[in-house]
């Protein structure tokens, strides 16, 4: 490709509002332009890096044996009624209606469109296991859209589905699936993960999402360098973290705390330390209430609670809610004495209390009296509440020990989410009645997977991970050229049949080369080149013909190297 004829339309400065690494050198190398908030123009080059991705993602699921399908984008929201999923999504779905009034979506996800397929189609064991794929756009209504494409309202995603006899062969199946995403973020050039994580809205029992590496990225690896334990934070695993105290059991006693509510307030106040303290917090889960516990000093992981309810809906409480609920304001509700509450059925029925782990040990603790500016003191579990489930339902701490090994502490990085892989089980497969007939024509839901790759998501991950004061210095590949050819005096007519025959012979090879030929500075020049991330540079000008060489230079590297004129391309063509 010539520069001179090709649409790079650079820029010195970054949009104002480009608020990543990411998206201030895709804009600025000339790869999106933004078109409304969270939607862009993919223009060449960016294009280029995006193929690129695809084409390994398809290679890859190819060889897992996936097979491609091209599934709607605009979805009926019966298919969402069936599986419960259209009131509850939330406003993250975008919901449209046609001429004749009926409702549709803008696939945010396909989990409903690909199990309707396969239960129309797919009658016998025989058919099974069987992997679809398709890469295609997806749009979620993001509140905040923002870095970039990194999360975009419109964006490219792969997602594969599997469907098989029963959960052994659906497990089998999930590791193919995982070896095959370390094959394509390997293929990909990418430093990356393979971290356990919640399952999230999709559901499913087990998932690993794959992290790239990134002091820019805004997930957080809790990883153990002696056992190789690693989750997302959501995911992290912790553990009591305390043995339970020798102190005898005191009296209840109920304590004035006038204007305290916090935590931190109540304790200096009461004079405890805050690991002494049961911190409560009211959520809503499908229309009910729900009280979390965790200790004084620790925070609520909402992804754990949500995963130990069952993915319903929640929201955490208002005002409002802890009046009706508790019978008093944020920050003194507590378990002892929790008020019954009214179902929409009438019928009277207990707050479900769940604590963490941690809280099992207290002795003697502190947490709200249900009642205005009032504590209670000398709590105990079992004596004076009890918990419905004592589990795991706090964030991590950098002080925590490994939670597999117990002897490692927790290692926090940062990454980007690039690729999710889930066990599904029979969530979708039972609720649309996707079925199959065993050997004995009894009937059974097929028991399914689900692995996700933002293709997109992939470019820009790149670029976090790889970029430096100049601009992007791209994984080779990926990026949209491997090597550009710079002429830099086009009115010698010497330098530029140099020039254009090692272009050309670079096409004939498949080398991915383009070719700048352009009029103009070269400083510019080269500062485009080093912009938009060419893994390598060949430079022909006066002075290097002159002494029968080429200046190549690694865009990662400073160093510059002089090659023979004669043996530049072959150079080339044994490097790449």
């Amino acid at each position: 490709m010539r520069l001179s004829t090709y649409l790079l339309p650079t820029l010195r400065q970054a949009p104002s509002d480009a608020d990543n690494i990411s998206a201030q050198l895709m804009q600025r190398a000339g790869m999106i332009r933004k078109v409304a908030s969270g939607i862009y123009d993919w223009l060449p080059l960016g294009l280029r890096a995006l193929r690129r991705v695809e084409r390994i993602v398809r290679e890859e699921m190819d060889r897992a044996g996936a097979h491609e399908v091209s599934l709607p984008v605009i979805q009926p929201k019966e298919l969402w009624m069936e599986t419960g999923r259209w009131p509850v999504y939330g406003k993250e779905l975008l919901r449209i209606k046609d001429r004749k009034n009926a409702e549709f979506c803008f696939a945010p996800t396909a989990e409903e469109v690909v199990t309707d397929l396969v239960r129309r189609e797919v009658r016998s064991y025989r058919q099974l296991p069987l992997c679809l794929y398709q890469i295609g756009l997806k749009f979620r209504d993001e509140i905040r859209p923002r870095f970039g494409i990194m999360r975009a309202r419109e964006f490219l995603m792969k997602d594969a589905y599997s469907f098989h006899v029963n959960d052994e062969d659906a497990s089998k199946y999930y590791d193919v699936m995982k070896r095959a995403y370390t094959n394509i973020f390997k293929r990909c050039g990418l430093k990356f993960s393979a971290v356990e994580a919640q399952a999230g809205a999709i559901g499913g029992s087990f998932s690993h999402e794959f992290m790239v590496h990134a002091e820019t990225g805004e997930e957080t690896i809790v990883a153990c360098s002696g056992c190789g334990y690693a989750a997302n934070i959501e995911r992290a695993e912790t553990t009591a973290n305390g043995d339970k105290s020798d102190f005898a059991p005191e009296e209840m006693e109920e304590v004035a705390t006038p204007g305290k509510s916090s935590v931190e307030d109540v304790a200096k106040f009461l004079k405890m330390n805050k690991k002494r303290f049961l911190k409560t917090q009211l959520y809503m889960a499908g229309g009910k209430p729900v009280m979390a516990l965790v200790r004084g000093d620790h925070e609520l992981n909402e992804a754990k609670l949500s995963g130990a309810l069952g993915g319903v809906e929640m929201h955490r409480a208002t005002e409002a809610e802890y009046e009706t609920i508790a019978g008093c304001a944020v920050g003194y509700a507590g378990p002892v004495n929790l008020p019954r509450f009214k179902t929409p059925e009438g019928k009277m029925e207990e707050v479900r209390i769940l604590a963490d782990l941690s809280t099992e040990a207290l002795v003697n603790a502190a947490s709200g009296a249900n009642k205005k500016d009032t504590h209670l003191k000398g709590i105990n579990m079992g004596r004076d509440f009890t918990a419905e489930s004592v589990l795991d339902l706090r964030m991590t701490l950098e002080s925590d020990p490994c939670p597999r090994c117990h002897e490692k502490k927790a290692r926090f990085t940062k990454g980007i989410e690039v690729g999710h892989v889930f066990k599904l089980g029979t969530k979708y497969s039972e609720s649309l009645k996707a079925e199959y007939l065993d050997v004995d024509q009894k009937a059974h839901p097929m028991v399914m997977g689900c692995y996700g790759i933002g293709v997109s998501r992939v470019v820009a991950a790149a670029i976090e991970q790889g970029h430096d004061d100049w601009g992007i210095i791209w994984p080779k590949e990926i990026a949209p050229f491997v090597v550009a050819i710079m002429c830099l005096d086009n009115d010698e007519a010497e330098v530029k049949k140099a020039a254009d025959e090692l272009y050309e012979q670079c096409l004939e090879a498949g080398i991915d080369a383009v070719y700048d030929d352009r009029e103009g500075r070269p400083g510019v020049r080269f500062k485009d080149i080093d912009l938009i991330g060419i893994p390598f540079r060949v430079v022909v000008s006066k002075k290097t013909v002159a002494d029968g060489n080429v200046e190549f230079k690694r865009r990662d590297s400073k160093d510059l190297e002089m090659w023979p004129l004669a043996e530049a391309f072959s150079r080339l063509r044994t490097m790449l």
